[in-house]
């Protein structure tokens, strides 16, 4: 079993709706909405070998400002939970998730510290939102443009051994700012890709009840190889932004974006005539 169909056996519990999206969402009465994401990490599964504990700091930020990112809102304060297996490493884990907090317009405003056989780091992110341009995975209608953020497959490239993209895997930037651009355009869904672009496309189309077909000649690569195109479609690690809109919108969207396929009626994920295996990163249980 994997995270997903994990999550999807408590839908009935929490809600279809509260379990839909990696950011909840709490209605201020005032045009506003306030965004709420929450991670964990832990050392021997998620943060690669060889990384220092400032890296380690910025990557538990990271992840979860880049959901943030997906709603299109703006980041205001962090709260970060670390269990350390010596407390020499919290200082330096600390500064990294300010660092990245700061560079992001959050503030570090609290969280919690515990002993634990190895460091782990929850970290949870609120940000604010106009309710007119709040986005979610939902919305997606046929006809619109498939686009994303970034070159994503350079972080599984780094993990495969190719040491020029570790800035990519260790110092990831959630595209904060992009994400705010992307909404306030009226694009009708987003997310992010940190788990790897064709289970995230599954993903707006299980929430938006449609179809994808992509194009792969218009795929930004980190280069022209079979290599390449495998870690854009299933490589995780990247926090480029997945978002669907109409031409319209994309007329008046002032950042850099890729073009990658069209949003259709139907509800698979399709490429050259073929439909795309749901797969990229996930936590596993047993053989799933």
């Amino acid at each position: 079993m994997d995270d997903r169909k994990l999550l999807a056996s408590i839908r009935t519990l929490i809600g279809e709706a509260e379990t839909a999206d990696d950011c909840s969402m709490f209605d201020l009465g005032d045009g506003k909405i306030l965004v709420a994401s929450t991670d964990m990490l832990h050392e021997t599964t998620d943060f690669p070998k060889g990384m220092t504990e400032f890296e380690m700091g910025w990557m538990s930020v990271a992840v979860t400002l880049s959901d943030i990112a997906s709603t299109g809102a703006a980041p205001s304060q962090v709260l970060v939970a670390v269990g350390l297996d010596s407390p020499e490493r919290f200082y330096p884990f600390m500064e990294g998730a300010v660092s990245c907090a700061e560079t992001f317009g959050a503030k570090v405003a609290g969280g919690d510290i515990d002993s634990h056989k190895e460091l782990t780091a929850v970290t949870t992110a609120f940000g604010i939102v106009d309710k007119s341009v709040y986005c979610r995975r939902s919305g997606a209608l046929a006809g619109d443009f498939v686009c994303v953020t970034g070159i994503p497959g350079r972080a599984q490239a780094a993990l495969d051994g190719h040491d020029e993209f570790r800035q990519f895997l260790l110092t990831p930037n959630p595209q904060v700012f992009e994400g705010q651009k992307i909404a306030q355009a009226g694009a009708s869904s987003m997310m992010d890709v940190s788990d790897g672009v064709v289970i995230s496309l599954y993903d707006i189309a299980d929430a938006s009840s449609v179809g994808i077909i992509l194009d792969g000649t218009s795929f930004p690569l980190f280069e022209e190889s079979g290599y390449a195109k495998t870690c854009f479609l299933y490589g995780g690690g990247d926090f480029g932004l997945l978002f669907t809109a109409s031409g319209d919108v994309l007329s008046r969207l002032d950042i850099d974006y890729s073009v990658i396929g069209r949003v259709v009626e139907g509800d698979s994920v399709i490429l050259d005539g073929k439909i795309l295996p749901r797969k990229g990163y996930a936590h596993v249980w047993g053989d799933a």
